[in-house]
């Protein structure tokens, strides 16, 4: 595996693999990996002969208030899985390797990024679109891989790819949990033990919605106020959101027709968590 850190180191590797006829998958992430992020590797590795994966903190989607200068980097640890993985290269700019000199130009989905996330984090997308636009610029792949947990994120980079032409299959990859149902996400570490047990409220609240479907229930609202409930069981668990809405284009929905996307964000104490599940994963399971 090369590491690499210039957007011409990585151009020319990549031509040379294009000269060959080989295919390419690029899996962006931010580091600090996880069986969910080797899940998505995984995938990849299947479906292409090269396979690119980008660690880069982001900071254009982070808010001024949020946890840019303290998410979780493990540099050495990721290096070690991806290798283990059969990665080609590991993609390791600085922000101003990514961002050279004043950004002027930005990528922006609109609709799709005003309600859910985008209500409390305004300009997370902004920063989401342009990156990954910038990503696939660099690395041109053929298939790029995100996880479904981040499902208002896989909505909005599909609706730009579409929008812009841009010639990448988009593969949305199951949620990982951890044995007790819990999402993976680098964010669990900043959860402290009894703070780790209360973050249980999102998977029993998705168990909750997932049964209520199951058993026939088509009104949006009622599985929604019943995930509520699960999670105000729990006294530190502070909801930002639980909402139904349509998984293409993440309009609110009140009955479920099409497939629909039950989505939250709870605070644990200080960290943000998020999880989801659509009605689609629930109906095709029976």
């Amino acid at each position: 595996m090369r590491v690499l850190t210039t957007v011409e180191d990585v151009r020319n590797q990549v031509k040379a693999w294009k000269k060959e006829g080989l295919t390419v998958g690029l899996v962006p992430t931010m580091g600090y990996l996880h069986e969910g992020h080797a899940s998505l590797v995984q995938r990849a590795k299947n479906e292409n002969d090269r396979v690119v994966v980008s660690v880069f903190v982001n900071p254009t989607q982070f808010g001024p208030n949020e946890d840019l200068a303290t998410y979780p980097r493990d540099l050495e640890h990721d290096a070690e899985l991806l290798e283990s993985l059969g990665v080609d290269i590991l993609f390791h700019p600085t922000p101003e390797e990514m961002y050279p000199g004043k950004a002027r130009t930005w990528v922006t989905v609109e609709d799709l990024t005003t309600g859910l996330c985008g209500k409390t984090r305004p300009t997370h997308f902004r920063g989401v679109c342009t990156v990954v636009s910038k990503l696939m610029n660099i690395v041109t792949p053929d298939k790029a891989y995100f996880g479904r947990k981040d499902a208002q994120q896989l909505a909005v980079i599909r609706q730009m790819v579409k929008d812009l032409n841009i010639g990448i299959d988009i593969v949305g990859c199951p949620i990982v949990r951890e044995a007790d149902g819990l999402a993976k996400s680098s964010r669990n570490k900043y959860l402290s033990e009894s703070e780790r047990q209360s973050a249980l409220v999102l998977s029993k609240a998705v168990a909750e919605g997932k049964a209520l479907v199951a058993a026939g229930q088509t009104c949006t609202q009622t599985i929604v106020d019943a995930m509520v409930r699960v999670i105000e069981s729990d006294p530190t668990a502070k909801i930002d959101y639980v909402e139904a809405v349509d998984a293409l284009t993440m309009a609110p929905v009140t009955e479920i027709k099409e497939p629909v996307l039950f989505a939250m964000a709870v605070y644990i104490g200080k960290t943000r968590l998020i999880d989801n599940f659509g009605s689609d994963e629930v109906n095709d399971a029976n």
